[in-house]
Formats: structure tokens, sequence, C-alpha cells
């Protein structure tokens, strides 16, 4: 279907058209998490602001723009088609853990229950709490549905108006908080960011998920991008333009956003959060008016988000469940979405978090493989090698993030072990060392001549 919103044959609407899917690509994974983690890591790290910043970025940007170029360079039209070399039955069911976490179990209601914490419960008494939660995110993924209805509209929603409007409101509050800034940037960082800043900033970025999401919303922006009227090598060639714009501009929001974190401590102490630091900060600048500015800015930022998520839920559940409707799934995502997000967002996010840990691993490797050796005709084995040896540190993840009482007896063991002996394991990362072990098997045994069938290539020709 065409897009109404611009007509691509026009030589002069092309760069118009790149800044809008720039706009809907960052608007519909830059949420909360983004605003917040940046400020306090900013506070956190004192005078090594800059460095702890690099770091960030390398895992908070740098890997979601390698999500994005591996859909661009195997052609695919979602997450199933990213996976499939792998194998149809893990293709699926990694798809469906992914939508189900990034979506309804824990991504979009975490969307609805933030922008309650921060734009409706600051202003009503305690006592109206439990309606006034049922009320809004009743609203809020109400109106999400019936903005994601028409598939060829949200590139015009998100890309063009309501991101337009977050991205105008920060503008506001960094113009303010610049011009006037709290003080210098000489103070102490706290003891993990003294030595280590860089790496302890990729950490922190780390726990953005941004590849993830961006990986679960390739079928959304792929699908807005095919309905401005592109195919084949300008499909590829706008998304990956759009994608590097629109990381390039979350890079420099990041910077300002540590920075003002970094300044705030002229004026005030270390938060326990970035949620708290980021509401002290416009409050500060805005006076009573910031906790409503702070609320709208957020609201903006997590809405978009939520648009793309139940967007993307909907499409790839179609694509693998096709008897069953687009707009049947849309209303499964949003309805479920609504309940859970009733639960609280501490219930949430304690829940979430070890998946998180799970699928964030298997993500990044499967980023891994498609971005070296899709094309290659001993693929399928690079492919099946780096997962089965990215699965078990994974699921060790996964343990070791899990509420207390789950890690009990050989659970308790078999986590310990990992921490003691597997290199960068205790920092949630010990997936790495075995995920480039069974890159580097499989191209060995790929090269040798231990191929996989022609099916499981992952060339998508036909795809675009």
């Amino acid at each position: 279907m065409q897009n109404d919103l611009l007509e691509p044959k026009s030589k002069r609407n092309k760069f118009f058209q790149l800044l809008v899917v720039s706009s809907l690509i960052f608007g519909m994974f830059f949420g909360s998490g983004n605003l917040i983690f940046p400020v306090h890591l900013g506070q956190m790290a004192g005078n090594n602001w800059f460095a702890a910043a690099i770091g960030f970025a390398v895992s908070g940007s740098l890997f979601p723009l390698l999500a994005i170029l591996a859909v661009v360079v195997t052609k695919s039209d979602g997450l199933y088609d990213l996976a499939r070399p792998v194998g149809r039955h893990y293709a699926a069911l990694f798809l469906v853990l992914v939508h189900l976490t990034i979506g309804p179990f824990f991504g979009t209601p975490r969307t609805a229950a933030t922008a309650y914490e921060m734009a409706v419960k600051p202003f009503l008494p305690a006592r109206f709490d439990r309606v006034s939660m049922l009320v809004f995110t009743a609203l809020f993924f109400g109106v999400a549905y019936l903005l994601t209805v028409h598939q060829s509209k949200l590139l015009k929603y998100v890309g063009k108006y309501l991101n337009t409007i977050f991205l105008a409101l920060l503008a506001v509050v960094f113009l303010v908080a610049f011009v006037n800034p709290m003080g210098g940037l000489n103070h102490m960082p706290t003891t993990t960011y003294q030595t280590t800043a860089t790496v302890s900033g990729m950490l922190e970025g780390y726990n953005t998920v941004d590849a993830v999401a961006l990986l679960a919303l390739s079928v959304t922006f792929v699908h807005a991008v095919r309905g401005l009227g592109y195919k084949d090598k300008e499909l590829s060639s706008l998304t990956a333009r759009a994608g590097t714009l629109s990381i390039g501009l979350e890079v420099m929001i990041y910077l300002g956003l540590v920075l003002l974190g970094a300044f705030s401590l002229n004026k005030m102490k270390l938060s326990a959060n970035g949620g708290d630091a980021l509401s002290s900060i416009v409050g500060y600048y805005f006076g009573n008016f910031g906790a409503a500015l702070l609320g709208l800015l957020v609201t903006l930022g997590v809405f978009t988000t939520a648009m793309g998520l139940v967007a993307s839920f909907a499409q790839d559940f179609h694509k693998l469940f096709p008897k069953v409707s687009y707009l049947t799934w849309l209303r499964v995502t949003c309805f479920v979405s609504f309940v859970v997000a009733n639960a609280g967002l501490d219930t949430i996010i304690s829940w979430s978090l070890p998946v998180l840990m799970l699928l964030y691993p298997l993500s990044l490797a499967l980023i891994l493989v498609s971005l070296t050796v899709h094309n290659k005709p001993y693929a399928g084995v690079v492919y099946k090698m780096t997962i089965a040896f990215t699965v078990l540190p994974a699921v060790l993840d996964m343990f070791a993030s899990a509420p207390a009482a789950l890690q009990t007896g050989f659970v308790k063991f078999a986590v310990n072990t990992y921490h003691q002996y597997l290199p960068f394991a205790s920092l949630g990362l010990g997936w790495v060392t075995p995920t480039l072990l069974g890159f580097v098997l499989g191209l060995v045994l790929g090269k040798m001549g231990v191929f996989v069938s022609n099916n499981d290539n992952v060339s998508q020709e036909s795809k675009y």
C-alpha cells in the first residue's frame, strides 16, 4: 500500500523521507530508560563523564545500530527471517520469546507503567492510585491500538508528529540547562567510575536492551519504508541511512543527558536512580511546571515506543501464524499489556530482567553472524555453532538475574561456578568468550566443508 505521507518519486522529498523514517526508528526504541540511565551515569561518573559516556554509547548505540544493519544486509522482513538460518523451530521460538518479553509480558506494559509513575501519580492522592492506574493504562493502550490499526499510518503518527514533539521538548530542556549550567565538572566519581569509567559506562548502556528491541521492531520499520514505495537496494539504503542518522542523534542526546547529570552534582546530591535525578534537574530549572513538563516528555517517549512494540508484535505474529489477522494480534497484545501493566512497575521489572539477560546474548550473537557470514555458502553451520555456544551462558545469566528464591541448590552452584571460571561472567558478559569460540569453530567447520542444507542459507534476496 502506498503511504500517503510522501511521494517517493519526487527527489526533493527524499531527504524529508529520510528524516521521517529516522524519526520513526528513533521514536520506536528511545524510551524512558534511554532518558534516565544517562543522567544517573553522569552523576556517578563525575569528572570522568566523557569516558563513561563513550562506553555507554558503545553498548547503548553501537549495538542497536548493528542490529539495524543486520536486518538491512540480510534483507530480512523481520525477526523470524533473521534467525531462520539457525533453524526454523529456533527462529519461531526466538521470535515468540523476544516479542513476549519486549512486548506484552514486559516492555509494552512498562511503557504505560512508567508514564503513569511520572505523569499522573505525582498529581493525585494516594487513595486513588489503583483506580487511576487502571483508567490511565486503559486509555494509554486504547489510544495506542487506535493509532496502529492502520499500519501505513505509523510513519506519520510517530515519525512526523509525536517524536518531533518529544524532541522539541527535550531540546527546550537542554537549551535552558546548558545556557545556565549548575556548575563545573570537577566532582569525584563514585568508586566504580574512578578507574574503569568506560567499561562501567558500557555495562550501564547494556541495560537499555535496545539491540533486542530493534530486532523486534525491524518488521515495523521495514514495512514503513516499503509503504513509501521503496524496494530492493533503495529500501536497504534508506533503512541503513535512517538507522544511522537516528543512532547518531541518540549519541548526541546521550552526551547531553550525561552532562546534565554531571553538572547537577553542584546543586544536589547523588540520586538513588536516574528517574529521581532527571526529576530534580527539571524541577530545578522549571519549578512547579517541571513535573508536568517531565511527565509529558516521558509519556511521549514511552508512547511512541509502545506503538512500535504493539505494531511489530502483531506484524511478526501474523507472519508466523497467518491464519490469525494483524488486527486480532494487535488486540491481544494491547489487552495483555493493559492487564500486566496494572501489576505495577517494580513487579514487572523484577520478573522480566532474567528473560532479558537470556535474550540479549542470543540477540548479539545473531547480529554478529548476520553481519559477517549471511551470504556465505557455509553460513548455516556458523549460525548454528555460534548460537549453540551462546545458549548455556545465556541461560546461566538468566538464572543469575533471577529472584533469590530461584537461586538454590544446583542452580546456585552452577551460577557460582560460571562466575568463578568464565571471564567477565560476574559482569553479565560471560557469553562473550563462548560466543566467539562458537563463531570461530563454525567458520573452521564451514570452510572444511561441513555445510548445512541450502534451505538454511540466510540469503533473503526475494524478501525485499
